[in-house]
């Protein structure tokens, strides 16, 4: 009837109501939808009181569950209650690949669990230098090149003769003389 009526909306799952007396009908879609066709062939078939229910992408993920890129159930579908605001700037705060197809869920949107994760990092990052930060380690002066944010440790790379040496450190080995 979705296709007969040429409606653009994805069905995700129907239920009665325990008297048997209403059929709520759970679809997705992007844009308003004009149903009141389908309402009216819809109550013709099962002969009942029909309601729609349009729901977002990630409630409709939610709903249809699946596997995340992690291996995992999808967040949505086992602990998260309510969907927070996903951003860019967590995304970069963790370091991730800033590439749509790695980052985002079934749903089609920024993964949860980058939310779910990112006060953690946010914690971490108060503590660590930014890179090109100028510190000071047991070698010497040099400048941070690179940060593993969850371990606290910190890749300085530092002039040696000629050349540069590269070497990390735990966070708390190093002081920090000129932040970038």
């Amino acid at each position: 009837l979705i296709r007969k009526n040429k409606l653009e909306m994805k069905l995700l799952y129907c239920e009665y109501t325990l008297d048997k007396q209403k059929l709520i009908i759970y679809f997705e879609s992007e844009d308003r939808v004009d149903f009141r066709q389908l309402v009216k062939d819809l109550a013709e078939e099962f002969r009942v009181r029909i309601e729609l229910r349009q729901v977002g992408s990630r409630d409709g993920a939610k709903v249809l569950g699946g596997l995340g890129p992690c291996g995992l159930i999808v967040c949505c579908n086992t602990f998260i209650e309510e969907f927070d605001n996903v951003s860019i700037k967590m995304a970069k705060n963790q370091n991730l690949s800033l590439n749509p197809q790695k980052i985002s869920g079934t749903c089609g949107k920024l993964l949860c669990c980058i939310k779910y994760e990112n006060e953690v990092y946010e914690d971490k990052l108060k503590r660590l230098p930014n890179i090109g930060a100028i510190v000071k380690t047991e070698d010497g002066e040099g400048e941070v090149d690179n940060i593993e944010t969850l371990k606290e440790v910190v890749r300085v790379k530092i002039k040696d003769g000629e050349g540069y040496l590269y070497k990390k450190y735990n966070a708390k080995d190093i002081k920090i003389i000129k932040d970038a």
